[in-house]
């Protein structure tokens, strides 16, 4: 007992402290938490595997496959683009971090309920860590094909600033078989469930997108009613001043 009491004691204390802090500190909290994660697994495979490599961690079900690509989450690409298409969604990234990390501060002003904070902050970290990946690591790292890259190369990196590759690595072959021979336009066809891979950042951004829409979808409508009262109070106040 007398052991158990100062981890107790001190699990309570790390509780207590985390839920008096703000809003704003626990989204910081959270976004720092998901980004050093996600960073720091990138860098990881980066620098001790090359690309195409792969070793399982839960059978045939969960296997560590490195791959980078230009493109989306999930390794979506819009290859028809050309030369542009990286810078096109470089920027468009950036454009979308900066309405989204706008978008939860305003709604932590609005003392939102966390769970939707939580939503939010979960997309705009996995938004910040992809960013991160198509800005720098072009510049930070050497390529990995037939290698092992390397951290800051003597000989610079493999891109220029918003030109690099997000590293992707978590691959959940869930189900391989072959479609039925009556399936229309794929019949008798080899097929893998799941068969995109991606990252950690990916994985934020889909929790956040996912949990809105199952359970915090009555937000909006709060949201809404809370926006009429605002504007009914801005107008009453504006009629008694005159």
């Amino acid at each position: 007992m007398i052991e158990e009491f100062p981890q107790s004691f001190f699990l309570m204390h790390r509780r207590k402290v985390f839920w008096s802090m703000t809003k704003l500190q626990k989204s910081g909290l959270l976004i720092f938490l998901i980004l050093f994660i996600d960073q720091a697994v990138k860098v990881w495979i980066k620098t001790h595997m090359m690309i195409g490599e792969e070793f399982k961690v839960l059978g045939d079900w969960f296997i560590i496959h490195f791959v980078e690509n230009n493109g989306m989450a999930f390794g979506i690409e819009f290859g028809y683009l050309g030369k542009f298409a990286k810078i096109f969604l470089s920027l468009f990234r950036i454009g979308a971090v900066t309405g989204i990390g706008w978008y939860l501060l305003k709604m932590i002003r609005n003392d939102v309920k966390w769970s939707y904070i939580v939503c939010i902050a979960l997309i705009f970290s996995g938004a910040i860590g992809n960013i991160i990946d198509s800005a720098f690591y072009g510049l930070l790292f050497n390529e990995s094909y037939n290698q092992v890259a390397q951290f800051m190369p003597e000989g610079g990196g493999y891109a220029s600033f918003l030109h690099g590759r997000v590293v992707d690595m978590l691959y959940f072959p869930l189900i391989e078989g072959h479609y039925p021979s009556w399936f229309p336009f794929k019949a008798g066809e080899h097929f893998i469930f799941f068969r995109p891979v991606f990252n950690i950042a990916d994985s934020a951004i889909t929790i956040g997108i996912f949990s809105i829409l199952l359970f915090n979808r009555n937000i909006f409508n709060q949201l809404d009613k809370k926006t009429d009262e605002n504007t009914e109070n801005t107008v009453e106040a504006a009629t008694e001043k005159e």
